[in-house]
């Protein structure tokens, strides 16, 4: 069996087994790389060099987590989930159930948005959800909001808006990644209104969105109400000055990582931005020096795994890229395709899949792919739009679904910030049965009809 293949199931097969994702994710490269005849040692350094890679970016959401909880400290999350309360805590039973499910939609829909502006109009990736979800987990409880709903919703609105629409990381992954390498592997793109093209796949995953949000997870679930983290005390006002300064540290933090972005800065935008966040809560004095070291270890606790799990498998990706077999993979599918267009289309797009859902990055997985996707999809005659669907569609492919990609990682650091939200199980699964199923189906009827 190939070793990429071998990896990616024993690790999915270790996680679902309810083997901690980092302790699978270490054990599925392994297995890949001894299975390539690469062997221990060269496993092992393509592991640790993948390693150091990861750690920039656990570092940054560590500090990230520091900020949220900073901000929390501050008491700004605790009068937004007052109002909601406020809202929903009417006597009339009649007017109660109808303001609940209006909160309910509401809600929703605010995430919705959220997790869509934050790939292109506010391009700050996951960066709000540790911000945003936490306070909000005791309203969630109270409308018997199940948290598999808002995992799909914040999957949805992460994946979606960088695989359909050119702006912001859109534009990075259409443009500058999928769109360029293929006039570098030979085929002109001119032309293609690659809003149209990604449309259909695009509508795959508004269709799983609504089968999750309207079908599989809306039947209320009950949680425990408990305690997240160190926020202001219950009966202590929340001061109009510690207010003022969270919300300019919070924009300080946005803006920051936009200005880095527009000038393609090498500097982690997020990083300075939750150093920068940082130092103005604790200069400012919204965060007392006594109550620093608190705030910023329990932030950084409730990212801890999310960091682990981010760090490992940029090992995992190093030992996969090492093995060589990734190409070999594709190779291999190309031999079993022949001449059959729907045949090839489906192949292409599931190999995708497995790819992307090892190294747990489509910007990283489109690169390996369409060299070898190019030469192919032309040699089956596929048009220059079906080719750009096809392999936009496998590069998504895997994105939501895969137990180390952001697209998981970020809805289970905001949604199991009181331990009751399971990464495998509440992110990573649903995601991948609402996601990934019907963007395989939508991908490979955008073959055949673009």
């Amino acid at each position: 069996m190939n070793a990429v293949l071998l990896a990616v199931l024993i690790m999915l097969i270790l996680a679902l087994a309810r083997v901690h994702v980092v302790l699978a994710l270490f054990i599925g490269a392994l297995v890949g790389g001894l299975a390539s005849g690469i062997g221990l040692e060269s496993t092992m350094v393509a592991f640790q060099d993948g390693l150091s890679g990861g750690a920039k970016i656990a570092l940054s959401y560590a500090l990230l987590g520091a900020f949220a909880m900073a901000v929390a400290s501050a008491g700004l999350p605790k009068l937004l989930a007052e109002a909601i309360m406020n809202r929903i805590g009417v006597d009339d039973p009649t007017t109660q159930r109808r303001t609940v499910a209006a909160t309910k939609w509401l809600l929703v829909l605010g995430v919705l948005a959220m997790s869509i502006m934050s790939q292109n109009l506010i391009p700050v990736h996951i960066a709000f959800i540790p911000l945003l979800i936490p306070p909000l987990l005791g309203v969630m409880n109270r409308l018997h909001l199940d948290r598999r709903m808002i995992a799909c919703v914040l999957a949805f609105g992460l994946v979606t808006t960088y695989m359909w629409i050119p702006l912001g990381f859109g534009s990075i992954f259409l443009n500058d990644i999928l769109l360029a390498n293929i006039e570098a592997a030979g085929l002109s793109t001119a032309g293609l209104n690659i809003l149209q093209v990604m449309a259909i796949p695009a509508l795959g995953m508004f269709l799983g969105l609504l089968i999750a949000v309207f079908i599989s997870y809306r039947k209320p679930r009950t949680y425990e109400d408990r305690a997240v983290g160190v926020q202001s005390g219950e009966d202590e006002p929340v001061s109009r000055y510690k207010l003022i300064i969270s919300l300019v540290a919070i924009v300080a933090v946005f803006v920051v990582q936009m200005v880095l972005q527009a000038q393609d800065s090498e500097a982690d935008g997020l990083l300075i931005g939750s150093l920068i966040g940082l130092a103005i809560m604790l200069g400012t004095g919204a965060v007392s020096w006594r109550e620093a070291d608190d705030v910023f270890s329990q932030g950084m606790k409730m990212m801890a795994l999310i960091g682990f799990i981010m760090i490992t498998a940029q090992g995992f990706a190093s030992v996969m890229r090492e093995t060589g077999e990734v190409e070999s993979l594709v190779n291999a599918s190309a031999d079993l395709i022949g001449q059959n267009q729907a045949l090839g289309a489906f192949v292409m797009l599931l190999v995708g899949l497995i790819v992307t859902m090892g190294i747990g990055s489509s910007f990283s997985t489109l690169p390996i792919i369409t060299t070898i996707y190019v030469p192919l999809c032309m040699a089956l005659g596929f048009s220059p739009a079906a080719t750009v669907a096809i392999i936009g569609a496998a590069g998504a492919l895997g994105d939501a679904g895969s137990p180390a990609s952001d697209s998981t990682l970020g809805p289970t650091a905001g949604l199991n910030a009181d331990g009751q939200h399971d990464h495998i199980r509440d992110s990573v699964i649903p995601t991948f049965l609402h996601f990934n199923i019907p963007l395989l189906v939508f991908g490979w009827v955008a073959a055949m009809v673009l």
